[in-house]
């Protein structure tokens, strides 16, 4: 039985960590950390932790969830890792690629798995579209485009507004996905450029970010995402010299190829297959789905758009 402590009680927690926690057979919902324990009422049978130094020495806790903004993503997975406990966080790893290579030395030094929850690896779909490149249906793949567009967060989460917590914009919180989704498909990432905006909104993050990355069998993938547009999009596509992968949109059920459809649904809740994923590598050694290794590819590729954008 995997004891977790979820650090931060937010939209993504409330709608899908905590719950995939309660309904995963071999985990226990043990401690939440909060500023406000007011949010924890909701979880009676859960401790109710105020500092995370208090829970790190409670030897119960087995495992981290860290849901918090993105600039505590390291300071909380590097002291749960120096404290013995295994660490799932939200994406993206870190708030650069320097705070992401220390996480990752960190886990080495602990003997602890850390990962992080880029959910779409698991998606059927995605698994599905690495297996037909493998087996060649699309040729050799060429290049691969995905955007994704719509309008600023709710104001809940308007803490990704702030470049201080969040890091950056549309890049850091959409595009990461993307990003990943590209190295999950293609492998590391060679070289990575790009360009941000800020074509509506007079943000102090980005509203929209365009970037190229290189992968070294010969594959450009093309990530654009906004927070500037009313007309939604969730596209993604791979083109191969012999046909294409249609997948719109990304987080539906539908894949196209060679004229075909199949439909293949995500868990209805799309966190739920990476905490039993997690639970799955530290009690049977099952292999991470996202691991931190692979994870801090897709903080370089955004800090070096960010550092070629002057950020």
């Amino acid at each position: 039985m995997v004891k977790w402590l979820v650090i931060g009680i937010g939209d993504i927690t409330r709608k899908r960590v905590l719950p995939a926690i309660l309904r995963e057979p071999r985990s226990e919902l043990y401690g939440l950390l909060t500023r406000d324990p007011a949010k924890a009422q909701l979880y009676p049978g859960a401790r109710v932790f105020t500092a995370l130094d208090d829970a790190l020495r409670d030897p119960a806790v087995y495992a981290v969830y860290v849901a918090s903004p993105v600039a505590l993503h390291a300071p909380q997975t590097i002291a749960s890792l120096r404290a013995g406990k295994h660490v799932l966080g939200e994406k993206p790893a870190a708030m650069d690629y320097a705070q992401a290579e220390s996480m990752l030395a960190a886990a080495r030094a602990s003997g602890r798995l850390w990962g992080v929850a880029y959910y779409r690896r698991l998606y059927p779909k995605l698994l599905r579209t690495r297996q037909l490149i493998a087996e060649g249906a699309i040729g050799k793949p060429v290049l691969a485009e995905a955007n994704c567009h719509s309008w600023l967060p709710v104001q809940e989460r308007s803490w990704l507004w702030d470049p201080a917590l969040a890091g950056g914009g549309p890049l850091y919180d959409i595009g990461s996905h993307r990003i990943d989704a590209f190295n999950f498909l293609f492998g590391h990432p060679a070289h990575a450029t790009g360009l941000l905006s800020n074509a509506v909104h007079p943000l102090d993050v980005e509203d929209s970010a365009t970037v190229l990355i290189d992968y070294p069998g010969g594959v450009r993938g093309i990530v654009d995402v906004r927070w500037n547009s009313h007309v939604e999009r969730d596209q993604f596509r791979v083109i191969g010299t012999d046909g294409e992968i249609n997948l719109d949109p990304l987080n539906g059920a539908a894949l196209r190829y060679a004229g075909r459809e199949e439909l293949l649904p995500a868990h209805a809740n799309l966190h739920y297959p990476a905490v039993e994923n997690f639970v799955n590598a530290i009690l049977d050694g099952t292999p991470l789905m996202c691991s931190g290794e692979e994870a801090i590819r897709t903080d370089w590729v955004t800090g070096e758009v960010m550092r070629q954008a002057g950020h």
